[in-house]
């Protein structure tokens, strides 16, 4: 799994002219973190919100140490914005969508009742060049089970690189704001966004983030997960 990742990661930089086949990266400015200790601590208030964080080793935490994960970094920023969040880390490293699939039901009847559920899958299938059609069909899968338990969604779209050729890209690219607007769930579009091109804060896997990585993750999507929580009765 690691060598299909770098391998992705490398296409990807070569892609955006990144790639280091020779001098240094142009540097990039310093992360912005998701909670600053000068913020002022809004008041936590209203019932506990259960988010549940279901991926892979985006958010598994990998490579990282305890409590540096994206799921655990994010309840730390949704507290500091004063929504009584608990985030539960259900990533697992090297799933696919199928494997995301073939758990879900597992982890759901397991966990208690979720207020929301986050979906961060797909990475794995784009490795592995599997084809969009089966990538679409298993998200669409996760999602009928999701909804059947009315449990809300916020999907963390991936991209494909161009070196996987337009048709592919397309196909891949358009999974997530298809699914996202046939099901009424809530969509960050690339939730690399904020750390794919900038090598200082991806591991020496030239994979996975660093904890400074992940820090310009959560603070890139926080304000998307705060209004996907739904608001309490």
């Amino acid at each position: 799994m690691v060598k299909q990742v770098t391998a992705w990661m490398a296409s990807m930089a070569a892609a955006s002219g990144l790639a280091a086949c020779g001098g240094e990266p142009a540097p990039a400015p310093s992360p912005t973190t998701s909670v600053s200790p000068d913020d002022p601590m809004p008041a936590i208030t209203g019932p506990e919100r259960r988010i549940l964080a279901f991926g892979d080793s985006l958010f598994a935490g990998y490579g990282l140490q305890e409590g540096e994960s994206y799921p655990a970094r994010l309840e730390i920023a949704l507290r500091a914005r004063g929504v009584n969040a608990r985030v539960t880390n259900a990533g697992v490293s090297g799933d696919t969508t199928q494997a995301g699939l073939q758990r879900l039901p597992f982890t759901l009847d397991n966990g208690g009742d979720y207020d929301l559920a986050i979906v961060e899958l797909g990475g794995n299938d784009l490795l592995r060049q599997l084809p969009p059609a089966q990538t679409r069909a298993n998200l669409r899968a996760i999602l009928d089970e999701l909804q059947e338990r009315d449990i809300p969604v916020l999907l963390m779209g991936l991209r494909a690189p161009p070196n996987l050729g337009a048709q592919y890209q397309g196909a891949f690219d358009a999974i997530y704001p298809d699914l996202a607007r046939e099901y009424d769930a809530e969509l960050v579009p690339f939730f690399l966004e904020s750390v794919w091109n900038r090598p200082q804060l991806i591991q020496q896997d030239r994979v996975h983030p660093t904890a400074d990585g992940i820090e310009a993750m959560v603070a890139a999507t926080v304000d998307e997960v705060a209004a996907a929580v739904p608001q309490p009765d």
